[in-house]
This record gives C-alpha cells, structure tokens and sequence, in this order.
C-alpha cells in the first residue's frame, strides 16, 4: 500500500510564498523520482517540476525561477517551495512518485 497525502496549500496574495508537503508512506523511497504536478479549473493537469533520486530538477517553464523542488528523503517527503505567486499558479497541486502513484490533491489560489 502506498500513500501520498499533500499539505500547505491555501489562500495567498500574488506575489506571496506558499511551501507545498507531500509525505510518502511507503516502504522504499529514496530511489524512486518524485514531481508536482497541477491542475487549474477547466485545464488539464500539467508537470510543475520533478526531482530524481540524484537530486537533478526539472521544472516547467511557467515557473522556471519562482518555484523550487526538493526531497527529504529520511521523511519521505518531498516540498515544492512557491515564491512569487501569481493568479495562474492557482490549481489543485498533486504530488507524484515513481510516474504511478498520486496524492490527493491541495488546493492552491493566487488572488487578492
């Protein structure tokens, strides 16, 4: 059995910071690759940013410089750091492992 449950989302002004939790329970974590994902109203669920197990990010071009990914894996969690927000970072953020498993989703909007 695996679970991946996300935290930290809410309501924040444009230009605001949020910092996005996903904590894995599961057996094995370090090897597997980790990403973000989202999805806004209306839109299809689109890559935010990845991680590997080596540490090498990956990130949209959307939020290239404003968001940062990154892994813990003695907690078995991985965090996307949101810096500079803007209205269109609002969506429902999901979290994945290994390109199979998904969390259940936190919500996230951007609006004054």
């Amino acid at each position: 059995q695996v679970q991946l449950v996300e935290s930290g989302g809410g309501l924040v002004q444009p230009g605001g910071s949020l910092r996005l939790s996903c904590a894995a329970s599961v057996s094995i974590f370090s090897i597997y690759a980790t990403g973000w994902y989202r999805q806004a109203p209306g839109k299809q669920r689109e890559l935010v940013a990845t991680i590997t197990s080596g540490g090498n990010t990956n990130y949209a071009d959307s939020v290239k410089g404003r968001f940062t990914i990154s892994r813990d894996n003695a907690k078995k969690t991985v965090y996307l750091q949101m810096n500079s927000l803007k209205p269109e970072d609002t969506a429902v953020y999901f979290c994945n492992l290994a390109s199979h498993w998904w969390g259940q989703g936190t919500q996230v909007i951007v609006s004054s």
